[in-house]
């Protein structure tokens, strides 16, 4: 005998079970089917480089003896391992770290071109300037930018600006001594002796991966993001991912055609958040560094 519990769940199964069984037979729509389609897209390809001047702005310092001498004999050697496989991509356009006039990197290479002076260490002349020889572009796009923390404080209003900004900040110094940020240091240190140790291409390889730009990314999210209640979160929106959304912005600007191959050329910090925002647009597609064939 079924009690009357046992009656009403046996019911509840009979009704509801075609209709679970029919669904799960359904085909899972995938949004692009909309929000993509046979819409051709511009084609973008993200370069995360460590600096290879060592201007050392950012918070970690790489000490001298760490750091990897770009010009040197091998790294030369593979500097031109790194190119051939770049030059898989057929970039139509190559985006730099630099300002969006680029009237100044222009005059590099020409003088570059003419022979009165020598590739700098810089990326953007060490992969930049040769991709263009390469594929015979004739200009380089920037598309670097400040923050809105810089707009704010130098606007005609920043008087009234700066106080609430001011609050904000306070304590803010990329100088943290909480256990996360103590990790990180050790992994900044650690990935120093990889870029000695292994070869331009391997590492390039090794860095752009979704991990290691996840986890470069994870530590903003410790240290001063942590001060006050929410003022941390509110210091890094202006500050770190204002200048990130912008970056992004301006590359939408320079895209003129489905038909675009664009190579992104950036500090990989900045890397770690355009990978993600151009993962999420419908209007690109991506290609990651490891892709190529």
């Amino acid at each position: 005998m079924f009690t009357p519990k046992l009656k009403r769940l046996l019911l509840l199964l009979l009704l509801t079970g075609p209709y679970h069984a029919g669904y799960a037979q359904q085909t899972i729509p995938d949004p692009d089917d909309i929000l993509v389609g046979n819409r051709p897209q511009p084609t973008v390809m993200l370069v995360g480089c460590f600096h290879f001047a060592y201007y050392n702005f950012d918070a970690h310092k790489t000490a001298k003896e760490d750091q990897v001498d770009i010009l040197s004999p091998q790294k030369q050697k593979e500097m031109e391992e790194l190119l051939d496989y770049l030059y898989r991509f057929k970039p139509t356009k190559i985006v730099v770290e630099g300002g969006r006039n680029t009237g100044y990197l222009m005059s590099r290479y020409r003088a570059y071109k003419a022979g009165s002076r020598p590739l700098g260490k810089d990326e953007i002349e060490q992969i930049g300037f040769r991709l263009m020889d390469r594929f015979q572009l004739d200009t380089l796009y920037g598309a670097n930018d400040n923050h809105i923390l810089n707009d704010l404080y130098n606007h005609k209003d920043s008087l009234v600006f700066r106080p609430v900004l001011d609050s904000i900040y306070e304590d803010w110094d990329f100088s943290s001594d909480d256990t996360i940020s103590a990790l990180y240091t050790r992994y900044y240190n650690a990935n120093d002796q990889l870029k000695k140790q292994m070869s331009l291409l391997a590492y390039f390889k090794y860095s752009n991966s979704d991990k290691m730009l996840n986890r470069g990314y994870g530590a903003y999210l410790n240290g001063d993001f942590k001060l006050g209640d929410t003022r941390g979160a509110d210091a890094l929106a202006m500050h770190w991912y204002s200048r990130n959304l912008r970056i992004f912005r301006h590359i939408q600007q320079l895209t003129t055609s489905p038909d675009d191959r664009i190579l992104v050329i950036f500090g990989r910090g900045h890397v770690e958040i355009l990978k993600h925002l151009f993962e999420c647009s419908p209007e690109y597609k991506l290609i990651k560094f490891g892709e190529l064939e």
